[in-house]
């Protein structure tokens, strides 16, 4: 295994899983992400396809990048087309990208019944159109589309496909699983036979997902003599999706010792692959390999103990290679140890005897319903209730919710709370009502009302999400419901949890536990100064 090249194809092939959009400035804030982390070939599109590709392409060609080099996607020519009158070949000629890659077909059933041409056809569209790119100075890069399934239907086509590609030119013949249905082993077995046929032919592979081996068919066809690995960024694609290019990068340095990246840019892998979710509008796959939340998280007593005494004991990487870090979740298999570890990351002091109160406090919460793995925000107030370092932002009296749905259906919501903040003498009773678009709507926006003017650091607080998840579906509308809220300064993100058989009282409890979080003293110093310890954004 020599040197191999990283094409990132998210722009193009990723856009096409289900609700995937970007618009032009957020495909440009892409092409830099990746260009930073070190990607060498960027798919940015068809600029034969649609306007906002065209408008992409003309803009890129303004712009500076360091590492990277833009790709422009298209098809052989048309059926009954010369290369020189295709449209969409023109426009490849013409645009700035320097590489352009084909797609073609190299499956006889794909040739018969799809583009409905001769073998001999197919053969002269695939020749001719790389031919006319590369006279017109592109470097060709040849997509041979559904080529596993070509090859188990006739090999020897096939390898005729390949073979005219790179001898019209193209700089590489790109092995596709286009249906994503090919397993490791025959992954393997199909690209040390080209290999075998074609020794002077580079080669790349391009993967899907859809038997779940996207990531393992793209190792082992390196493995075999591939030199360059195509994928997207957190495996977006078409039906299940492409293969994951940010595991597949992980995997090939700090697995199979291939050098592709830096270490300082390999450390932005999870950075790149959250803000690639944050720019789809996608929540990041905590389960994810390497960058997920979860990654190098660990729950079980005995495995926090054990990360404790070696991290090799049950990480297979060091989290900081990849930009992530390490989290001990606490729950009702939590132990002492694990709280006080939390308690100081938080800058929260607790003696032996508060630790363990706040760990039976835990067991008997999550017996309720409560859970903490994404509700740090609950639990670090937990944790100061426990060790007396608790400031509560004011003190219930009451609140009270009225919903009115009228005849013409519209609905209106009114809140009102009665509470007593802190003052100089005993305390001061404040009275607001609000109107909001629903029950929580309603109410926080009555609470910002009362001590806005006292804590002006809540305008910045928003609530980013809301969750409602049914605990016991047995009981109906009687039943017990957990409320989980994602809150936001703009800097930092965090969870706050409510468990209640009322909907709107479990959902309160969330409230007020995500604004008391933002605006505790320790909160207000780090804003003053440097983070808290441990301390990491979650955007």
């Amino acid at each position: 295994m020599g040197a191999v090249q990283l094409y990132d194809a998210t722009l193009r092939d990723g856009m096409g899983g289900g609700g995937m959009t970007l618009t032009v400035g957020e495909k440009l804030r892409v092409v830099h992400a990746l260009d930073e982390l070190g990607i060498e070939l960027i798919e940015a599109g068809f600029p034969a396809s649609n306007p906002k590709e065209r408008e992409l392409f003309e803009l890129l060609a303004g712009e500076q990048l360091h590492s990277a080099e833009i790709v422009a996607f298209g098809m052989t020519r048309r059926r009954e087309l010369a290369a020189a009158e295709d449209p969409g070949l023109a426009v490849l000629a013409q645009c700035f990208a320097p590489v352009c890659t084909l797609v073609g077909k190299s499956s006889p059933l794909h040739v018969e019944k799809v583009v409905r041409v001769s073998g001999e056809e197919n053969l002269r569209m695939i020749a001719e159109s790389i031919s006319f790119l590369t006279a017109a100075g592109k470097r060709v890069l040849f997509d041979a589309e559904h080529f596993f399934d070509g090859y188990a239907l006739d090999s020897g086509y096939a390898l005729e496909c390949a073979r005219a590609a790179f001898e019209a030119g193209a700089e590489r013949v790109v092995l596709c699983d286009t249906n994503g249905g090919s397993l490791p082993m025959r992954v393997q077995a199909v690209v040390e036979a080209v290999r075998e046929a074609l020794p002077r032919t580079a080669l790349g592979i391009h993967t899907h997902d859809d038997s779940g081996c996207g990531v393992a068919n793209a190792l082992v066809a390196v493995q075999a003599g591939a030199g360059q690995v195509q994928g997207t960024i957190n495996g977006i694609g078409e039906r299940t999706g492409n293969a994951n290019l940010v595991t597949i990068i992980a995997d090939l340095q700090l697995k199979m010792g291939i050098e592709l990246l830096p270490a300082e840019r390999l450390a932005k892998l999870t950075e790149t692959a959250h803000l690639i979710d944050e720019l789809l509008n996608r929540s990041p796959d905590p389960a994810q390999p390497y960058v997920g939340k979860h990654a190098f998280a660990h729950k079980a007593g005995l495995h926090a103990a054990g990360v404790r005494v070696d991290t090799q004991a049950f990480e297979h990487v060091q989290p900081e290679q990849v930009g992530n870090s390490r989290d001990l979740i606490v729950s009702e298999l939590s132990g002492r140890a694990t709280v006080s570890e939390k308690a100081a990351e938080a800058m929260v002091e607790l003696d032996d005897a508060a630790a363990q109160r706040t760990v039976e406090r835990v067991k008997a919460l999550e017996h309720r319903g409560f859970q903490f793995e994404a509700a740090d925000g609950s639990f670090e107030l937990l944790m100061r209730r426990e060790g007396g370092a608790y400031v509560p932002l004011f003190e219930l009296e009451s609140w009270r919710v009225l919903v009115e749905k009228r005849a013409d259906g519209h609905v209106e919501t009114e809140a009102t709370i009665k509470i007593w903040v802190p003052s100089r003498a005993d305390g001061r009773r404040l009275v607001r009502t609000a109107e909001g678009n629903g029950p929580v709507n309603a109410l926080d926006t009555a609470l910002r009302e009362a001590i806005g003017e006292i804590h002006p650091h809540l305008r910045e607080i928003d609530l980013v999400n809301f969750k409602v998840r049914i605990l016991d579906e047995s009981k109906g509308t009687g039943a017990v419901t957990r409320v989980l809220i994602d809150a936001s300064d703009g800097r930092r993100s965090w969870g706050s949890i409510g468990v209640s058989e009322n909907l709107i009282a479990a959902s309160w409890d969330a409230l007020v536990d995500s604004l008391e979080y933002g605006m505790q003293p320790a909160r207000e110093r780090a804003r003053e100064g440097a983070p808290l310890a441990g301390e990491r954004s979650r955007a």
